[in-house]
């Protein structure tokens, strides 16, 4: 085990004083002032156990079962370039093993519990009030999932549920865990490509992707690479933007998916306000809020699927470690085809390959 932050009482003060420091002089987020004292935000948020923050039970799945009780909060999930953001109230929550689903009206989460290693309450001061959260991190102390209490959330069933779930030993600090290794992947000149795109070509249904890239032994970008160009084929890294434009202009319902390893957060309906500012591409919309780094997108590429119902296509954004980012497709329930209107907005996308839309 490695054990990154400072675990005695005087540097566990000083890191208190610093990180308190760094935000207040900056205006920073916590996850940003983390970044900056050159630690993790799981670990910056446990220095503070015992004052502001309790520890929560690594009951994980149990305890992760009671959120229908906070009523309606913001369920928050993001990986290195997105933040993805959902209003509404945990519903119809079930798991088999440690992979569990979320299938709310407003709160769609697909869960696995197996990246999960440490969970806290917070009660943080903030110039609006005090914020209460739970917030949930891997095993390198990064972010898997947030919830967010509202005005209108049950602060009492909060309480309670910090009560119940809080753990005996509230002694500040974090342990991290090894780093997690990357699988083995074969090299493109090891696959047997035909058999890949005949596999792919087979697919009922879009879960079956997963295991092909198991069975063949391959990244998903190299997937992407090596697939029939009528399947996937590169776009432009900023084509998300014209996307959502598009989407919002037709009123068009689509699906926004973000997530890491710990967990995949969706939304389904249309997009109405779309915002550039900056590095990033924004939805404001109220109950929905996306947040990407478009600087932050190092390839993008149209998926399309074969299923049971027909093509599912997607635009998948992927970082410069090849990392997903976020994808998106058009609102679909199965056993109901795509949304025409969805495919004539992918349409318009230009092919990287030949400069026109495919």
């Amino acid at each position: 085990m490695l054990n990154s932050a400072p675990d005695d009482a005087a540097s566990l003060h000083q890191l208190r004083h610093d990180f308190l420091n760094l935000k207040s002089a900056q205006k920073l987020r916590n996850r940003e002032a983390a970044h900056a004292l050159g630690i993790s935000e799981g670990e910056a948020l446990a220095a503070f156990v015992g004052e502001h923050v309790v520890r929560l039970e690594a009951r994980f799945v149990e305890l992760f079962e009671q959120m229908p009780q906070l009523g309606a909060v913001m369920a928050l999930t993001r990986n290195e370039a997105a933040v993805h953001e959902k209003d509404g109230t945990y519903e119809d929550m079930s798991h088999d093993g440690t992979v569990g689903l979320v299938l709310g009206s407003a709160i769609d989460l697909r869960v696995f519990y197996h990246a999960w290693a440490s969970g806290f309450a917070v009660r943080e001061e903030t110039a609006h009030g005090v914020q209460k959260s739970l917030q949930f991190f891997d095993s390198q102390g990064h972010a898997v999932h947030k919830v967010f209490l509202r005005e209108h959330s049950n602060h009492a069933a909060f309480d309670a549920f910090v009560e119940r779930w809080q753990m005996r030993d509230q002694t500040p600090g974090l342990r991290l865990g090894d780093p997690v290794a990357p699988p083995a992947l074969n090299l493109d000149s090891d696959i047997d490509v035909p058999a890949f795109q005949a596999a792919w070509h087979a697919m009922t249904d879009t879960h079956q992707f997963f295991g092909l890239l198991r069975k063949f032994g391959l990244a998903r970008t190299q997937a992407l690479r090596l697939a029939e160009r009528r399947y996937a084929y590169p776009v432009a890294n900023d084509a998300l933007q014209g996307l959502l434009e598009r989407a919002a202009d037709s009123a068009l319902p689509i699906m926004v998916f973000v997530g890491n390893r710990g967990m995949i957060q969706i939304h389904t309906g249309p997009v109405k306000n779309i915002r550039l500012m900056g590095p990033w591409v924004n939805v404001l919309d109220p109950g929905f809020n996306l947040h990407l780094r478009g600087d932050l997108i190092a390839s993008a590429w149209v998926v399309r699927k074969p299923t049971s119902d027909g093509i599912v296509t997607s635009l998948e954004l992927f970082d410069a470690n090849g990392e997903n980012i976020a994808m998106l497709f058009g609102a679909r329930k199965p056993g109901t085809p795509e949304l025409e209107g969805w495919r004539e907005l992918i349409a318009g996308i230009a092919s990287l390959e030949n400069g026109a839309a495919a």
